[in-house]
């Protein structure tokens, strides 16, 4: 549907929702500057479909092919079960389903999602036109305040969810941002889910390192959200990794059914690095992570029919001299128009990676890098675009300085992809008429009334002289986004978490740590 009214600019500023004693008086004043988040993106612009349609049937049909004549492995005997019960043909682990039956269980996916945050304000929809952008997770280093690489705390992961809240473009927190090295692994799932709905009223991802682990997920979203809520409503994401090439094993499948059956959405994103674990050729590569995607997808159907689920994949080429996977590349650009397509095929919404970067610091690599790939992934018209802020070093850091950079084109892109503006075009035109030739419009009624919105103005980027920069500190990219991340953490401040809720999800991390052994592999059970 569309407004008839503009979308706020991403830094338009949320009213303050003052708290009762002194404390509350200096939260609202500095609420003053917590700045609203931006709506769904609702793209304006028309997507690049790079291939024809005799080339989608083309990849379809492949990938069909390669289900119906090579098989898909699951290595997990519930799974195995489950597709003998549904009809198909089961060879050991190796799965056989005819294009027919794959056809059949995802037309009943949802086209589109509706996402419930905790902040009714922050609920974003994806799917068709609807698209949503979410921090970078997984990276086991930061580079921190003072631009130091290190292993991250619980402290450091608090930090980018608050980094998260507060930037306008972002509407999730994702999960682990980055992995809080302090606590042990067993444990690490529920501080990190706990962190995400504590310091943000925004959606957010859940952690899918196992079955067990994902169902404790579920169990506190049900404490968060209340169980039967969960059934109807959409309020967090998993993400389930194949193994490329052709297999889906029991932690990812296990991971998956526990989010399924409680209705909600994961991502079902076979991990490509082209040339090593695909074809070495970007086509015939399409046409194997196309199977895949689709084999995991149809399975969520067989566990919960109707449940939503996102088409996914994580892309990267790998380098021929080093073998080190590579971003930004053209593949990765064709590769996602190309996905997008056969998303759009088959009317599902589809997940890809955002701002990703391989280098080493926040240097003219990682931004090249990161705009190839965003503009790209605009272009192709993702629905759920994660990775989208932070990623640098192929995913083994966290900057934050490029994570706020990063956050900050998004909003630039959001800007972009909302499309032209013609809501003021009778009173632009009027001003040509009141300036004339040879005048200017800096003093004009219409330009102060628009200035704000007319032209997106980075808070981040300079592009003041070059004696207004040196009087000013001489101050680059890296430095400038270092401080204002500061600023912006000296003003967050945290959503209202009711008080019963909040013990409860305590008691119930407590319980767990006392039930689940600190030395616990990920495939134990307990």
């Amino acid at each position: 549907m569309t407004e008839s009214v503009a979308a706020p600019t991403a830094f338009e500023t949320a009213p303050a929702h003052p708290r009762r004693g002194a404390r509350g008086a200096r939260q609202a004043l500095r609420n003053t500057n917590v700045q609203a988040m931006l709506p769904t993106l609702k793209r304006q612009l028309p997507v690049v479909d790079a291939m024809t349609p005799e080339q989608v049937l083309k990849i379809d049909n492949a990938s069909m092919s390669i289900l119906e004549e090579v098989g898909i492995v699951f290595r997990d005997p519930i799974a195995l079960q489950d597709w003998k019960n549904a009809g198909a043909r089961v060879d050991g682990e190796r799965v056989y389903p005819d294009r027919a039956h794959i056809r059949e269980l995802i037309s009943s996916l949802p086209s589109e999602i509706k996402y419930h945050a905790r902040n009714p304000a922050n609920n974003v929809e994806i799917g068709g036109g609807n698209s949503v952008f979410v921090p970078m997770t997984g990276a086991p280093f930061l580079r921190d305040l003072d631009d130091v690489r290190r292993l991250p705390t619980l402290a450091d992961l608090s930090m980018f969810h608050k980094l998260a809240h507060m930037s306008p473009a972002l509407h999730s927190t994702a999960h682990h941002i980055v992995e809080p090295m302090d606590i042990a692994v067993p444990y690490r799932h529920m501080h990190i889910t706990y962190s995400s709905m504590k310091h943000s009223d925004k959606m957010f991802m859940g952690m899918t390192t196992s079955g067990k682990n994902a169902e404790d997920v579920m169990r506190m979203c049900e404490i968060l959200f209340g169980a039967d809520y969960l059934q109807d409503h959409a309020v967090t994401t998993g993400n389930v990794n194949g193994n490329s090439p052709l297999v889906w094993d029991e932690t990812m499948l296990g991971a998956l059914r526990a989010f399924v059956k409680r209705r909600q959405p994961v991502l079902c994103s076979p991990f490509v690095l082209g040339g090593a674990n695909t074809p070495a050729s970007t086509a015939p590569a399409v046409a194997q992570l196309n199977a895949e995607a689709l084999a995991a997808l149809a399975y969520t159907q067989i566990v919960n029919k109707g449940a939503p689920a996102i088409y996914g994949h994580y892309l990267s080429t790998v380098s021929m001299r080093s073998g080190a996977p590579m971003a930004g590349t053209p593949e990765i650009s064709l590769m996602n128009f190309m996905i997008g397509q056969m998303a759009r095929y088959y009317n599902i919404p589809w997940r890809t990676s955002n701002q990703l970067g391989g280098a080493k610091t926040f240097d003219a690599q990682a931004g090249y890098e990161s705009a190839t790939t965003s503009m790209a992934v605009q272009m192709a018209g993702a629905n759920y675009i994660w990775h989208s802020a932070g990623w640098n070093e192929a995913g083994m850091h966290c900057s934050v300085a490029k994570f706020m950079v990063d956050a900050e084109q998004c909003a630039m892109a959001h800007r972009m992809v909302s499309g032209i503006q013609w809501d003021d075009f009778d009173e632009a035109m009027a001003a040509v008429r009141d300036v004339g030739p040879g005048g200017h419009y800096l003093g004009h009624a219409h330009t102060l009334a628009n200035f704000q919105r007319a032209f997106f103005m980075p808070k981040l980027f300079d592009n003041n002289s070059i004696e207004q920069w040196v009087a000013d500190g001489s101050q680059e990219i890296t430095e400038r986004a270092l401080k204002h991340a500061r600023k912006v953490l000296d003003e967050y401040v945290e959503p209202s978490l009711d008080a019963g809720t909040n013990e409860a999800l305590l008691d119930f991390i407590a319980r767990r740590e006392r039930e689940i052994p600190d030395h616990l592999g990920l495939n134990e059970t307990y």
